[in-house]
């Protein structure tokens, strides 16, 4: 059962130059694999919103790639000339098999690390979180410990009793670590007490999250969140990073799976994602929960564009 597609080269459209000015002109609609020698970023798509079904969300989020890539291609190409930009396919769900979907990603994140790709991967519900997460897992050193930065208005640390859905990654994860005896790292960015219940702080507790709740997740704290930033990355080897764009205000992202006004702003995060990026550890980025069924305007697929923008001109 292949769950793979080639790139859809017709999505990477807009002004044309002739001197790839944008990155739809700097794009290299990828066939295949290739072990790297340059910087390379690898565009991936996780067209699945099954784990949003299962965790009782607002479906949609299966086009959200499309959405982000769509308005990526637009925007203007600073890349040197030896960066490269690759979009390198879309795994999906195929007859509500979430679990294969996030095998197949895992297997294709681990290919693209081991060939001297930096994983970009658009999504899709936050059950990408998992896959994303194992592929790294399979590329790096088994004696690297890999930190978690999740940007999010949700632990997404519900058990798994009754099945994985979107807000079970984090919590597999811990277990698979528990299973290994391998250190769970996990830094949560604009945690809300109106998203969590009792339950799901009380096991970030028990696991040792370190928490940023929303109402400190904004400038007036910029010195602070950025210490506790630079804290939990000394103490990993790797950084994966992973934005729900559901734990930005409805402001600016109204087209998620879980909306709602009292999230962050983007000037916190972009900060933050800098304060990442100059630790020299981050290793691969996923942005989850795009959902263009409730969107305004593509506003939300614009935000998500311009993080993967700022992503690939300063990593």
């Amino acid at each position: 059962m292949n769950n793979f597609k080639k790139p859809n080269s017709s999505l990477w459209q807009g002004r044309n130059t002739n001197a790839n000015l944008y990155l739809h002109e700097k794009v290299i609609c990828a066939d295949a694999i290739k072990k790297e020698s340059t910087k390379t970023f690898a565009i991936l798509s996780y067209a699945c919103d099954e784990g949003v079904k299962r965790n009782q969300g607002r479906v949609g989020a299966v086009t959200g790639p499309e959405a982000i890539i769509k308005q990526l291609a637009k925007m203007p190409n600073h890349l040197d000339n030896n960066t490269k930009l690759l979009d390198v396919g879309t795994v999906f769900c195929i007859d509500e098999n979430m679990e294969h979907a996030q095998q197949t990603l895992a297997k294709t994140v681990t290919s693209l690390l081991k060939n001297n790709n930096f994983p970009i991967v658009l999504g899709g519900g936050h059950d990408i979180a998992y896959g994303h997460y194992n592929g790294i897992l399979n590329a790096v050193e088994k004696d690297k410990t890999i930190g978690i930065i999740n940007f999010d208005a949700h632990f997404d640390l519900r058990a798994n009793t009754n099945g994985n859905n979107s807000g079970t990654p984090f919590y597999q994860i811990a277990e698979d670590c528990k299973a290994n005896n391998t250190t769970f790292k996990y830094l949560c960015l604009g945690i809300r007490d109106d998203a969590n219940d009792a339950s799901l702080f009380k096991t970030a507790k028990e696991l040792g999250v370190t928490v940023v709740k929303n109402e400190d997740f904004n400038l007036h704290q910029s010195k602070k969140i950025q210490e506790q930033i630079s804290t939990f990355i000394q103490s990993v080897d790797v950084v994966y990073t992973t934005i729900d764009l559901d734990g930005f205000s409805s402001a600016y992202a109204a087209g998620v799976s879980a909306a709602s006004p009292m999230g962050f702003s983007p000037n916190i995060a972009l900060q933050c994602l800098q304060t990442i990026i100059k630790s020299g550890k981050l290793i691969s980025l996923d942005i989850a929960e795009m959902n263009p069924e409730y969107d305004i305007d593509n506003q939300t697929a614009k935000l998500a564009a311009s993080l993967v923008h700022t992503v690939i001109h300063n990593a």
